[in-house]
């Protein structure tokens, strides 16, 4: 167990080195948005493979001023999120969730502005046009026929968009897109695909595949992270259990599988090669999904066990081999996660979306130990 004592100065001093990256990176890079460094720097030329993490930089900036109150960080994070507005009819990634979720929503629950409602709605809507009926899925930007696991993550925004509007029928894909996700893409034992293929006719599902683990059969860990916190914001909205039991076994996969410190391989089923990669971003997530689940469970045992793994990943974490705070020059927050293995992009560097997941969960921590 972690001594909980040792650990919050260990969450602050983070949380406050990841302000100071931030802040450096917007006087050395204004107007720009990191997605992957490479050798520890964010600006760089490189695949982008997707337009998908625009909104976890601002993401940070809206996090932190949260937490500090420092207005500076408000007038970035407005600055950075802005420009996003016009992507609430981007029709070609499955990825609006990340996109709003990360920078209106903060935004939003700051001013109660309707104006900044009214584009999370949008958004909603616009990745509600990516359902396949006869599938009954959010198909990916890949093709109709795939859904990736990391839609889960992103489902959230069309059940925020149906709450708000009351549009039984917005609901209705959403949940249907769970289902499907649930039945097809996590195993029994836990573990996920990160794709599944389907006959875009008779929406039959196929089989599944992968793009960034190393099977398609095996379990892309950052595809378990995002599976055990999405299915547990759609548990947050619906409160379906169905959609918590995944969560937990989700949940329990990771703990049984995952190395005692925490932070998993890039694919629980490398036994040699690059997969075997640590992946700080899966743990980051992970770290942040079971502080929510811990809340949602009503098990007193697994809400314990959930909160203690999250304090142990984020211990780790807060360790020289993943935060940048003592490798001079590294102007990333959290080192050794990965963007894509099989294409080269990220390997072992800073991901913006392991940054922010990594300060949100910091902030959790923070609230919930009371510090």
């Amino acid at each position: 167990m972690t001594d909980t004592g040792l650990l919050i100065p260990r969450l602050h001093g983070a949380l406050h080195f990841a302000g100071e990256q931030v802040r450096a990176t917007v006087e050395r890079y204004p107007g720009f948005y990191p997605m992957y460094t490479r050798g520890g720097k964010w600006k760089h030329q490189g695949d982008a493979w997707t337009h998908w993490c625009d909104g976890f930089f601002p993401g940070m900036m809206w996090l932190i001023h949260r937490w500090t109150g420092d207005g500076w960080f408000r007038e970035q994070a407005e600055r950075y999120s802005k420009p996003l507005e016009p992507r609430r009819h981007d029709r070609s990634v499955h990825d609006l969730g990340f996109v709003f979720m990360s920078t209106y929503h903060h935004w939003y629950r700051l001013t109660r502005d309707p104006q900044l409602r009214d584009v999370m709605i949008q958004a909603g809507r616009t990745l509600a046009l990516r359902f396949q009926e006869p599938g009954k899925y959010l198909c990916s930007f890949v093709a109709p026929e795939s859904c990736f696991i990391d839609i889960m993550m992103n489902v959230g925004i069309i059940f925020y968009a149906a709450r708000e509007t009351q549009d039984a029928a917005l609901r209705g894909v959403g949940m249907a897109h769970c289902l499907t996700t649930r039945r097809h893409l996590v195993r029994g034992d836990g573990s996920t695909a990160h794709e599944g293929i389907f006959d875009p006719t008779t929406g039959a599902f196929l089989r599944t595949g992968t793009h960034q683990g190393c099977r398609a059969d095996s379990s892309w860990a950052r595809g378990l992270a995002w599976s055990l916190y999405g299915f547990g914001t759609a548990y947050r909205y619906t409160r379906d259990r169905r959609f918590l039991e995944t969560a937990e076994m989700n949940a329990d996969f990771y703990l049984d599988a995952t190395p005692p410190h925490g932070v998993p391989p890039n694919d629980y089923a490398a036994v040699s090669g690059p997969h075997q990669q640590p992946e700080s971003s899966a743990a980051a997530i992970a770290a942040s999904g079971l502080l929510d689940l811990a809340s949602f469970t009503p098990s007193r045992a697994k809400s314990r066990l959930y909160r203690d793994t999250a304090f142990r990943i984020l211990d780790t974490l807060t360790g020289d081999e993943f935060l940048a705070r003592n490798t001079p020059g590294w102007e990333g927050v959290l080192k050794r996660g990965v963007y894509h293995i099989n294409k080269g992009l990220g390997v072992d560097e800073s991901v913006m979306w392991g940054e922010y997941f990594f300060v949100e969960a910091l902030i959790k921590a923070l609230e919930l130990l009371g510090a």
